[in-house]
């Protein structure tokens, strides 16, 4: 199964810029978008549908043009699990989960911290949804988390690590906990095959910082333990520029 995530900072701003053609040449299983900022209503489903996604899912935040997430799909899941189940995050429309088989694949939207009250609030997202982790694969041991984490895991992931290092995203806490979800049995499947610097999936659009490739890797495609040895390939498609994020690939055999 070939799986895309991809933060599209807008899916309505990215269809104006040919989304659906790149989807139809990259041509993945599945697709799992963030940060979408629009309810189901404000979109014409067709496009999606006449692109072969006819199964797609919308999971928006009550608040309207921010936040969301969907997963669009070519054969339909055997269930959806629209968002946890946990109040204090819900409410954001941050994970959307779709099974196919033996396969369960999230889309998720972690907090960024902007200031001190959203870092408070991404901390106790981070506490809960590592709990809610552990739970969920003892009933869904092959879990694939897809999504924008909102955090740089190591120096090699971000392009300025010293004079970034006390700013949200790059924490010394949040790349703790991100060591500890992969202690846990979550492979960071980009680096299980690529171990090379200056590899970023977010630019800001600040100070041409995408064409000087300062940038952070905020993206990932967590696989955990059990699917190892069916992990083919993952890889960054940095060529994509429908946002101020790029999407990332990963194939899963069946």
């Amino acid at each position: 199964m070939k799986i895309v995530s991809y933060n599209v900072n807008g899916i309505r701003a990215a269809l104006k810029k040919g989304f659906i053609d790149w989807l139809q040449s990259v041509n993945p299983d599945v697709i799992c978008l963030q940060e979408i900022k629009a309810q189901e209503d404000q979109l014409d489903l067709s496009v999606f549908e006449a692109a072969g996604y006819s199964h797609n899912y919308w999971y928006s935040a009550q608040k309207k043009g921010y936040s969301g997430v969907a997963i669009l799909s070519k054969t339909e899941p055997d269930h959806i699990e629209f968002g946890t189940g946990i109040e204090t995050m819900d409410f954001e429309g941050r994970n959307l989960r779709a099974d196919f088989g033996d396969l369960s694949i999230m889309s998720m939207y972690l907090p960024s911290g902007t200031n001190m009250a959203r870092l408070d609030f991404k901390l106790n997202y981070m506490a809960e949804i590592h709990n809610y982790f552990n739970d969920l694969r003892k009933e869904k041991p092959n879990l694939v988390v897809l999504g924008d984490y909102n955090i740089c895991h190591e120096a090699i992931d971000i392009h300025d690590p010293v004079r970034n290092k006390n700013v949200s995203g790059f924490l010394p806490v949040e790349r703790e906990w991100i060591g500890n979800l992969m202690k846990s049995g979550f492979i960071d499947s980009f680096r299980h095959f690529n171990k090379e610097p200056d590899n970023y999936t977010w630019w800001s659009y600040r100070a041409n910082a995408r064409n000087n490739n300062k940038g952070w890797r905020l993206d990932y495609a967590m696989v955990s333990e059990p699917l190892r040895d069916r992990l083919k390939r993952s890889v960054i498609l940095s060529e994509a520029k429908h946002s101020d994020h790029c999407p990332i690939l990963v194939e899963i055999a069946s």
